[in-house]
């Protein structure tokens, strides 16, 4: 065997096993707020991260207190990816009392926010993932904090955003053509608290709540009967629960007003995979067919 043939061989055994220790590394273990950023991270991550959540599908974030278990799942974790704009609360607290030594990422970061609409949060409006330009920009940041944490991933991060880009080109379109036959000042609906403001104001449509940005917050009777004047004045005939809400005031809304229960909407969290929201984009989609269904 000569000396150049030998010296190739070695070459190719070396990249191989390069290559092969690539595909079997570990892979980036990320921590996620809730279901709705946990889904964004799946899908620019792929395979090569493991994705835990703190607020899984079906639960309310506004009555989340993070405990020992959730100190435990941030130990090891290379990214704490949270939404910001003031709706982890908790964030600080349980970063200091975790010892997390990883990468804190904030994947609204960058977005022009609106202002809050009611209390509940802060000075902004935090649900700015119901706009899907809003999400496009979360997805950059997040791909940009996985490529920080696994330079090697780059290729696949890139790929897989680019991918997920598209589809949300697509779902933006749809949106869109949801709604242009409907006249826009027919485009008025009832929801149980203040979480689609971003979506009314990137699709034109009104939405009036019945309680604030926090589920935690009944109405007062004042408030309540302002809400029903409103409707009957406008006429507003589409009524939304939402998958974490307390039904009961969206009941009494139902009763006095004669309005019809269009179905459930979801805010702040996805289904489970049985239901019909299991991801970003079935959210969206579901949330669409719904509203736009019922104003038909």
């Amino acid at each position: 065997m000569s000396l150049l043939r030998l010296v190739l061989i070695l070459i190719l055994s070396l990249a191989a096993a390069v290559g092969a220790s690539a595909q079997h590394a570990a892979p980036v273990k990320v921590v996620a707020s809730f279901s709705i950023i946990g889904d964004l991270v799946k899908q620019v991550g792929g395979a090569r991260t493991d994705v835990a959540v703190l607020v899984g599908p079906n639960a309310d974030m506004h009555g989340f207190a993070p405990g020992p278990a959730e100190i435990r799942m941030l130990r090891d974790a290379k990214l704490f990816v949270i939404n910001g704009l003031g709706f982890e609360g908790w964030a600080d607290r349980l970063l200091k009392s975790s010892g997390f030594k990883g990468q804190p990422v904030v994947a609204s970061r960058g977005l022009k926010a609106l202002p809050a609409v009611a209390e509940g949060h802060g000075r902004y409006d935090p649900h700015a993932w119901h706009e899907v330009a809003n999400v496009k920009r979360y997805v950059e940041n997040i791909r940009d904090a996985l490529i920080a944490v696994d330079p090697d991933g780059r290729p696949n991060y890139e790929a897989n955003a680019a991918q997920y880009r598209t589809e949300l080109d697509a779902l933006e379109r749809d949106i869109e053509a949801a709604f242009a036959p409907i006249a826009r000042g027919q485009r008025k609906v009832i929801t149980s608290h203040d979480a689609f403001t971003y979506y009314g104001a990137a699709y034109g449509v009104t939405f009036l709540a019945a309680q604030g940005v926090s589920n935690e917050a009944q109405p007062s009777a004042k408030r309540l009967a302002e809400l029903i004047r409103q409707i009957k004045r406008e006429q507003v005939r589409a009524v939304f629960l939402e998958n974490m809400s307390d039904r009961r005031v969206i009941d009494q809304v139902v009763r006095e007003t004669g309005a019809t229960i269009g179905g459930t909407l979801y805010s702040d969290a996805l289904s489970d995979r049985g239901g019909p929201a299991p991801t970003y984009i079935a959210m969206m989609r579901h949330n669409t067919k719904l509203i736009a269904g019922n104003l038909k």
